[in-house]
């Protein structure tokens, strides 16, 4: 029998319990969970801390909850810069700085490359039809298919507000090194890859959570 090897797990759980006082109904899986966090992955990377880790909150529950903020704070800076200009969102922008980069498209490709819901993107581009923004016309592939393209007018408009536009991603960015944004890029790729591959599925709501967990294993 490996005394050894019983003494080294009977100090890991002694460890645990000192970490986890407030958790009297600490389980086995609670345990191995730990054993992950603090142990395993500390010879192959650097672990942060965060709040509730202690409490076994998971990475990823950490992971989710910081994407959400990042989106607000990115939302309040792009408001920001939209304030006394004739923009109504941050979306407006969004689509006409696509339409300028792409070229003309139909409504649904630019609806799906700003990853939005069909009726949430339609309001959005009527709204920049009307306010002369965005033109449309009939596909030149196909007569019965609109496609659109910024308008002369909606660049004028972008180009008066580029300069706050910039300011406000550069800001969102903070204070990471060059390194480090490389970096961050190259994970929120690998994450954009995963997730645009469910998108592209269109699963029904009900069975999305369900569907996309397959993608994970």
């Amino acid at each position: 029998m490996n005394f050894q090897l019983i003494k080294d797990v009977v100090d890991l759980i002694e460890e645990f319990e000192k970490e986890n006082t407030c958790n009297a109904n600490a389980s086995i899986d609670d345990f191995k969970k730990w054993i992950i966090l603090n142990n395993h992955l500390e010879s192959s990377c650097d672990v942060p801390h965060w709040i509730g880790k202690e409490k076994m909150r998971s990475p990823e529950s950490v992971i989710s909850t910081l994407l959400v903020h990042m989106n607000r704070y990115a939302k309040s800076y792009s408001k920001s810069a939209i304030i006394g200009s004739d923009f109504s969102s941050q979306e407006d922008f969004i689509y006409l700085i696509n339409l300028k980069a792409f070229g003309e498209m139909t409504k649904m490709d630019l609806i799906k490359k700003n990853v939005h819901e069909k009726p949430v993107g339609m309001q959005i581009i009527n709204r920049l039809i009307a306010k002369g923004w965005v033109d449309q016309a009939s596909s030149e592939l196909d007569k019965r298919s609109k496609v659109i393209q910024i308008s002369s007018v909606g660049l004028e408009v972008l180009e008066e507000q580029m300069d706050k536009i910039r300011l406000a991603t550069q800001i969102v960015a903070g204070n990471l090194t060059y390194v480090e944004k490389m970096e961050l890029i190259n994970l929120l790729h690998k994450l954009e890859e995963f997730h645009q591959a469910i998108y592209e599925k269109n699963f029904e709501t009900e069975s999305l959570l369900k569907e996309a967990y397959k993608h994970i294993n």
